[in-house]
C-alpha cells in the first residue's frame, strides 16, 4: 500500500481532470497541495459558471474535453459511468498512445475504454472513495493491457495526494469496490444506528453522535497504528461477564456478521453487473 501524499511533479507534464465534480475537484486541490503547478493542470466541466469558479479558486484553465485531450499528457476521466461512452466519443480522435488515460468511473473496465480509443493507449482504472474529499481516501489502482509500471506509479502519485493507494489486479476491482468504494457508507449506516441506540438509552442526539464518532476515529487509528489483529483489539475491550460481551452476543444472535458478508457480496455482484453493461 502506497503512503505517498506529496508527489514530485514531472516537468511540464500536463494533467487534465475531465468532469470536475466533488471527486474531480478533490483530486485537483490535492495535486496542487502536492506540488503540481496550476499551469500544468487542466479541467473540464459542463457549466460555464462552474468553469469560472474553478479558474478563480485554483488558477487552472478550463477547456473543452477535446481541447484537454489534445494538450494533456494524462487524462483523468472523473465522469459518471453512464456518461463514459459519450465522453470517449469526444476524446477518441485526440488521444494517442503517448497519453495516459485514468478512469475513476465506478464499474467501467479498462477494456471498455481501450476498445474505444486508438490501439496501444495505456489505460488505468482507479476506484477512489469519498474520503478523498478530506485527504483520507483509499484509491484502488489497476492497469489495463498497455499500462506499464511507470504509468501505475504516476497514477499512485496523483491519487496519493488525497489519501492512500493500493495496486491490485483488475479482477479484484469489484471486490475492492464492495469493500472500499462503498465502505464509508457502511460505517455511516453503523454510526446512524448507534446514534439512535444512544437516544434510546437516554442520551441527547448530539452527545451520542460525538461519543460514537470519536470512538470510531480512535478505533480506526488503533487498527492502523498498533499492528494488532482486530480480534485482539476487540478482546482487549471484552472482559469476562462484562458489558461488551453481552453486546457482542446480541450482535451474533442477530446475525450481524452474516449480514455484513451478504451485503458486501451484493455490492460486489452489482459492480459486476455494471461492468458487464447489464446494470441498466
Amino acid at each position: 500500500m502506497s503512503q505517498t501524499r506529496t508527489p514530485q511533479r514531472q516537468a511540464s507534464h500536463k494533467v487534465a481532470v475531465l468532469g470536475t465534480g466533488k471527486i474531480g475537484e478533490a483530486l485537483l486541490s490535492g495535486m496542487i497541495r502536492g506540488g503540481w503547478a496550476p499551469a500544468d493542470l487542466l479541467v473540464t466541466t459542463r457549466r460555464q459558471e462552474r468553469a469560472d469558479e474553478l479558474r478563480t479558486r485554483y488558477g487552472v484553465e478550463p477547456l473543452t474535453n477535446a481541447e484537454a485531450a489534445k494538450r494533456a499528457d494524462t487524462l483523468i476521466l472523473a465522469c459518471k459511468p453512464q456518461d463514459m461512452a459519450r465522453l470517449l466519443d469526444e476524446l477518441t480522435a485526440h488521444v494517442t498512445p503517448d497519453t495516459l488515460v485514468i478512469s475513476a468511473a465506478a464499474g467501467i473496465p479498462t477494456s471498455f475504454i481501450e476498445e474505444r480509443l486508438a490501439p496501444d493507449v495505456p489505460v488505468i482504472r482507479v476506484m477512489p472513495n469519498t474520503p478523498v474529499l478530506v485527504d483520507e481516501g483509499m484509491s484502488v489502482i489497476s492497469g489495463g493491457s498497455h499500462a506499464t509500471a511507470t504509468h501505475l506509479t504516476h497514477a499512485e502519485r496523483i491519487f496519493g495526494a488525497v489519501g492512500q493507494t493500493l495496486r491490485v489486479p483488475e479482477t479484484q476491482q469489484d471486490a475492492c469496490t464492495a469493500l472500499s468504494g462503498s465502505g464509508p457508507a457502511y460505517f455511516y449506516f453503523l454510526v446512524e444506528a448507534m446514534t439512535d441506540a444512544g437516544i434510546l438509552l437516554g442520551l441527547p442526539r448530539d452527545k451520542a453522535h460525538d461519543l460514537i464518532v470519536q470512538a470510531a476515529i480512535g478505533a480506526a487509528v488503533m487498527l492502523r497504528d498498533s499492528g494488532e489483529h482486530p480480534v485482539k483489539l476487540r478482546e482487549n475491550v471484552t472482559s469476562p461477564a462484562g458489558t461488551t460481551i453481552n453486546a457482542i452476543r446480541e450482535l451474533e444472535n442477530h446475525g450481524v456478521r452474516a449480514a455484513l458478508i451478504a451485503a458486501l457480496e451484493a455490492a460486489r455482484d452489482r459492480s459486476r453487473e455494471l461492468a458487464s453493461g447489464n446494470g441498466g
